[in-house]
């Protein structure tokens, strides 16, 4: 019987299923992962830098802006004036401005209602140029000297008299020292700038409790606010040592604000440095021809006597009660002074005190 063939197409033969192909060996796993990694790390880092730029930013603006508020005043006296040194001699004051203070603060501060401005303090402050230490150097303001056109009187009657000009010129002739740049901070000024940095420590010496400066302060180390700091550095009565010992403690109020300025817990934190630099230009005054390098040379020097890589020295004294017209005065030891002046204006080396620099009475 014939076979029949079919119409169906006979099927195709079955091919195998191919093998997947092999893993490419050339690729690393490594670079896989690397670009999102490097993705992830570049914002941080541009982060970062962009923050510390504007921090290092941040601190030299404001020391900028806030010296643009400064007052000054001219301070540059008449006529011929001592020859310029190698080293930098600045005058520092302390005025009992009440300038700026309220009815409330007044009181508070135990400050009076006296108008006008006079001297609580007058600090020499010597930046040398080479070797040796900055130092601070106190002129008692009872200091019985020649004041140009107005005879012999106490030194802070200068200020009185013809305000800073003419204690500028007074120190210059009675040093024959060239005055650099002249600084004057009040005592609303003061208190500010305590209150600013959250109060200062200083190493009361003994108890002090004065009316007239408004403390009543135990002996030891303690943190003191605005108020209590200015009536340290006023009192006068309640120190045996009246205004040599008040002298010391100005000297040593100003390490102590530099001290406390220069720590983390100040520079780091904005709102501190701002108000810090802000409250110290709100109750300073200095000379026209004052620079803000001179104004750091200064601060410089007052940090450095706080470290204690700086002097804390006082005119050399030869009697704390010496008669004269004006009153019981402060008479200079003057071979000593002499010899102090200088050491200064030859911009010698002041590595320990020369005999005397202590303030102490040597007799007659």
């Amino acid at each position: 019987m014939p076979v029949q063939q079919s119409d169906r197409p006979a099927p195709r033969p079955r091919r195998s299923a191919a093998p997947p192909p092999p893993p490419d060996t050339s690729r690393d796993d490594e670079w896989d992962e690397e670009p999102p990694r490097r993705r992830r790390r570049f914002p941080v880092v541009r982060l970062v830098v962009l923050l510390l730029v504007a921090w290092l930013a941040f601190l030299v603006f404001t020391p900028i802006h806030a010296w643009n508020s400064v007052t000054k005043v001219d301070t540059a006296p008449p006529g011929q004036r001592p020859a310029d040194t190698k080293g930098y001699t600045y005058l520092l004051v302390g005025s009992d401005s009440r300038e700026g203070l309220t009815a409330a603060q007044r009181k508070e501060y135990a400050t009076g209602k006296a108008a006008g401005r006079r001297t609580d303090s007058i600090i020499l402050v010597h930046v040398p140029s080479g070797g040796g230490k900055p130092a601070l150097i106190s002129i008692p303001r009872d200091s019985y000297v020649p004041i140009p056109g107005h005879g012999s009187n106490k030194i802070n009657a200068a200020f009185s008299l013809g305000g800073p000009k003419l204690l500028v010129q007074t120190v210059e002739e009675v040093t024959d020292l060239r005055v650099d740049g002249y600084v004057e901070i009040g005592f609303a000024g003061f208190a500010s700038v305590v209150d600013s940095l959250g109060g200062v420590n200083i190493c009361v010496p003994f108890h002090m409790n004065d009316k007239k400066a408004g403390i009543n302060l135990q002996k030891g180390c303690q943190t003191l606010d605005g108020r209590n700091a200015l009536g340290f550095v006023r009192a006068r009565y309640s120190d045996p040592r009246g205004d040599i010992g008040r002298a010391e403690r100005q000297r040593q109020f100003l390490a102590a604000i530099m001290k406390k300025a220069a720590t983390p817990s100040t520079v780091l934190v904005p709102t501190r440095y701002w108000g810090f630099t802000h409250a110290a230009a709100r109750g300073v005054i200095v000379g026209e021809d004052t620079s803000m390098r001179d104004a750091s040379r200064v601060l410089l020097a007052m940090r450095s006597v706080s470290n204690g890589d700086g002097l804390s020295l006082v005119v050399p004294i030869s009697s704390e009660n010496y008669q004269t017209n004006a009153g019981s005065s402060v008479k200079w030891d003057t071979p000593r002074a002499k010899a102090l002046f200088t050491m200064l204006r030859e911009d010698q080396p002041l590595e320990a005190p020369p005999a005397g620099t202590d303030g102490k009475p040597s007799g007659g």
